[in-house]
């Protein structure tokens, strides 16, 4: 059994990494966290150093709170919510997380494209959080 969290550098990405580090201690079950090595603009060298900083806080803290673990940075040009439905489907994951933005009136009419693929095309449940106000 395992839970899957899609992980981006962002408010809405810490939620959801909050929110699979809990669901991984109440279930008593392993946590994939899985972040793009591409974003939509370039990175530079101080900001990549900053994001491998992150993720390794990230992996000490999950550990420090006993929660057996795993940290993935996936390269190549796939689009990330096809990369983490792949690893979701290979974990034989019992379901993935994922971050949500907060929309305006008619940002809501459509969700962003990554989230709206990975509810519509994973092929076990995807919990999607909120970050707090």
């Amino acid at each position: 059994m395992t839970i899957v969290v899609g992980y981006v550098p962002t408010r809405e990405g810490r939620a959801a990494l909050d929110r699979a580090a809990q669901e991984s201690q109440l279930r008593r079950v392993g946590l994939v966290v899985v972040k793009s090595a591409h974003t939509t603009r370039e990175i530079d060298a101080a900001e990549a150093s900053q994001l491998e900083a992150q993720l390794a806080s990230i992996a000490s803290a999950l550990h420090s709170e006993g929660i057996e673990h795993e940290v993935r940075t996936l390269e190549g040009p796939e689009d990330f919510s096809d990369n983490l439905i792949a690893v979701a489907e290979e974990a034989g994951a019992d379901f993935i997380v994922i971050g949500l933005r907060r929309r305006s009136k008619v940002g809501k009419l459509f969700l962003g494209s990554h989230a709206q693929r990975i509810l519509l095309d994973a092929a076990c449940p995807v919990l999607s959080v909120k970050a707090a106000d």
